[in-house]
């Protein structure tokens, strides 16, 4: 099946203009009693989905060493090994700390022993594009990161390395990036709430960098299927960030104000959240999450580009929706 395919920045990367995310492929995986995961996840189901997404079209698997404390990226590998047909990108820098919460370890040590690791997990002699999993500033002053990714890529382990950004302060580490002229893509937030990183897509593209956007469907909370009665499992870390005082408020004003506009226009909610994303020219490839055959199918078929006035109307929403997110984002 034909999938639009994107050019990744000014690297030599093709890309699929909707990838496939793999954070829910790594299972109910947590730490320091915290959940991280999305609640159990079948493994056949999970290798089917990725064999079906090819199948679609989608060349693009974005996934990280957390996901599952390296689940997901042995199902990445599992499925397509070392074939040449498909952009790996995968992530490092987050790890268990003392009390077993999750803290940033961006050591040129770590980087390199991480990146290894990712490698054997993966099955690949290398990543396409490897990213340092939402490192801090001081952490890209310190320069151990830099040099790790520097020497990985002469040692053709990697292929094009990045940064996946912050979700709530993505600005100030891309600059210092974009600034220096270094790395070759980011991977940020990009939906109809979360807008915080649209002021950087002009000066990502200016400066070459590709473009990852996550996150489309705010944790399903965009795609139409959520209702005020729906609970997550314990393991699911949407039983916290998606509670039901978040689904009420959200709802209230996403049924009122969003979802009638998919309607009209004869597209799901889910479909039109993919697409508003997919929509900026900056933007080389969108990964909603996929966890099973059934979400391929339907996220392959989202559009690419929304009808130019839907779009508008969905960009004039801005204040609304920000001031929804803002709101949310006190109650987290």
């Amino acid at each position: 099946m034909s999938l639009e395919q994107r050019r990744f920045g000014a690297t030599d990367l093709q890309v699929s203009a909707i990838g496939f995310g793999t954070w829910a492929l790594g299972g109910s995986a947590s730490s320091g009693g915290v959940a991280y995961g999305w609640g159990d996840t079948d493994e056949a189901e999970s290798l089917r989905a990725l064999a079906r997404a090819r199948e679609l079209g989608i060349n693009f698997f974005d996934t990280a060493d957390v996901y599952g404390f390296g689940i997901a990226e042995e199902r990445i590998g599992q499925a397509f090994g070392d074939r040449d047909d498909v952009v790996i990108a995968t992530k490092a820098g987050q790890v268990p700390g003392a009390d077993g919460k999750l803290v940033g370890d961006y050591s040129a040590a770590h980087v390199v022993s991480a990146c290894e690791a990712s490698l054997r997990r993966l099955r690949r002699s290398r990543i396409d594009f490897f990213q340092l999993h939402t490192a801090k500033i001081a952490h890209l002053e310190a320069g151990g990161c830099l040099e790790a990714v520097e020497r990985l890529q002469a040692q053709g382990k990697i292929r094009y390395w990045g940064v996946s950004l912050n979700t709530f302060e993505p600005v100030r580490e891309a600059e210092w990036l974009i600034e220096r002229q270094l790395g070759h893509g980011f991977q940020l937030v990009l939906n109809l709430l979360n807008r915080r990183a649209l002021p950087l897509l002009a000066r990502m593209a200016a400066g070459g960098y590709g473009v990852i956007a996550r996150v489309p469907l705010q944790f399903g909370l965009l795609g139409g299927r959520l209702t005020r009665d729906t609970r997550f499992p314990a393991d699911d870390h949407r039983s916290v960030r998606l509670s039901p005082d978040v689904l009420a408020e959200a709802l209230d004003v996403l049924e009122r104000d969003v979802f009638p506009l998919a309607a009209a226009r004869g597209l799901t909610a889910d479909a039109m959240a993919i697409g508003f994303a997919a929509h900026f020219a900056e933007v080389a490839t969108v990964i909603p999450g996929i966890r099973t055959v059934a979400h391929a199918e339907r996220n392959a078929s989202a559009p690419t580009r929304l009808p130019p006035d839907l779009q508008q109307r969905l960009l004039d929403l801005g204040p609304v929706l920000t001031a929804l997110f803002e709101s949310l984002e006190r109650r987290g």
